[in-house]
Formats: structure tokens, sequence, C-alpha cells
């Protein structure tokens, strides 16, 4: 079985007394050096005996400044507190006022919106239209401010809108002559070459021309009947030459 819990009560043996507060001072002083270091926290302890003996532990150089924060610390809680209480009590007073402000509000607000006039006099119900009459003119006036306000921005989109569509009209009619000149363009290509075509199929072979009544020479080939056809010894193919003779070396032919 584990360990009971041991009720917590003084203990009447002075001498046991005593050895419990030496080892739980020591245990004490022990726990308060580690939560100093591992936390990096300032801790002071202050322990009296019953014999009025001091024991202290500081995790600072010097006890009075940890004491000095102390009071600082203690002295601005006792501050604070004080401001809490005079607050507590302004607020206490002026509580009453702000209910008693809220039940008039509340009522004017009913009383514009038309619900329990009956215990208002004549006087009442004339200053009440006249703030229904003012509040009115501020509503029109306000209305027709905010109206103004969105024709004249409906109008700056109208034109903005407007330019844009003549800038993308003029775009594109430069689109469209752009394409009509290279349509036209290329239909007067395709014209040139088709004429250039007929042209060609409808031209005549060329002829040779007509040549005058010449007299063959026989220079290394055979002539056969005074025409001017030769034959070619070392080759299978026929061509006629047509060789004209200036008069000069006629005489000399008929030699």
């Amino acid at each position: 079985m584990g360990r009971g819990r041991v009720q917590l009560k003084r203990i009447e043996n002075k001498i046991s007394r005593q050895v419990t507060f030496s080892k739980r001072r020591t245990g004490l002083l022990k726990k308060a050096h580690q939560i100093s270091v591992l936390c990096d926290v300032e801790v002071a302890l202050i322990v009296f005996s019953t014999k009025g003996k001091l024991y202290e532990y500081s995790s600072e150089s010097s006890m009075e400044r940890i004491l000095e924060r102390y009071e600082r610390y203690s002295y601005a809680e006792k501050q604070l507190g004080t401001i809490d209480a005079e607050s507590q009590g302004s607020w206490s007073h002026e509580y009453p006022k702000l209910v008693a402000r809220i039940e008039v509000l509340q009522r004017s607000m009913r009383h514009i919106s038309g619900e329990e006039l009956d215990p208002l006099s004549l006087r009442e119900l004339q200053n009440l239209e006249q703030q229904l009459d003012t509040a009115l003119k501020r509503v029109r006036t306000r209305k027709n401010q905010l109206m103004n306000e969105t024709i004249s921005e409906f109008q700056k989109k109208e034109k903005a809108l407007q330019e844009q569509n003549n800038l993308l009209a003029k775009k594109l009619k430069q689109n469209d002559k752009i394409n009509a000149d290279q349509r036209t363009q290329r239909q007067q290509q395709q014209q040139d070459h088709g004429q250039n075509s007929s042209a060609l199929m409808l031209a005549p072979p060329q002829q040779p021309p007509a040549s005058l009544p010449v007299a063959c020479l026989n220079i290394g080939q055979r002539l056969e009947g005074g025409c001017g056809v030769v034959e070619d010894v070392g080759h299978q193919t026929q061509r006629t030459s047509h060789i004209v003779v200036p008069p000069w070396m006629l005489p000399n032919l008929n030699t």
C-alpha cells in the first residue's frame, strides 16, 4: 500500500518540531534556488524561526532591490484600487442620470415614429411636426445629392464607354482597310500571273527565217545533191546547216 496522506498540523513535540523545521528549511531554500535558475525569475525568501532567527534567500545580489521592487508594485496596486473605488463611486452617481436620459431618448424615438402621441399637448405636437419637417427636408436634400452624384458618375462612365467605342470603331476601320488592300494586292498578283501564263501558251513557235539560195560548202563533210543537208560521221543525229555565202566568193565557187 502507498504512503498515506499526512495531515498538516502543528507538531507538539518541541524537538521534533525543531528537526522538521531544519529539514524543511533546507529543502525550501533549495527549491527557491532551483526555480530561480530554471525559470530565470527573481525569488526572495524570508523565514523567521520561533526564536526570531532570520533565514533568507535572494536570486539577485541583494535582498533590498527585490524588496524595493515589491514595495513599488504594492504601491501601484493600492493606487489602482483607489482609482477603481473612486470610479465606481462616480459611476454609481452617473448611472441614474444615464438611465433617465435613455428613457427620454426612447420616448422621443417613439413619438417620431408616430407612437404614444396621446399624452402630448398641442405645443408638443407642433414642435414634433416642425422636427419632422426639418428632418424630411434634410432627407430630401441628401437624397437629391446622392441622385446627382449617381447621375454624374453614370455620365462619366457613358463618356468613357463612348470614347472606347469610337477607338474600337477606328481600329476596326483600319483593319478593314488593311484587309481590303491585301485582297486587292493578291487579286492583282493573280491577274498578272494569269496574263503571263496565257501569253506563254498562245505565243506561236519561232521559225527560222527563210533563207536565200545559197551555195553549199563541202568542208570535211559530204553534201547530198547540192542541198544543205549534212551527215556527221561520228553522230547518229542529222542537222541542217544554212550557210550564207557572201557575193564576193561566188566567182571562186564557180571555178
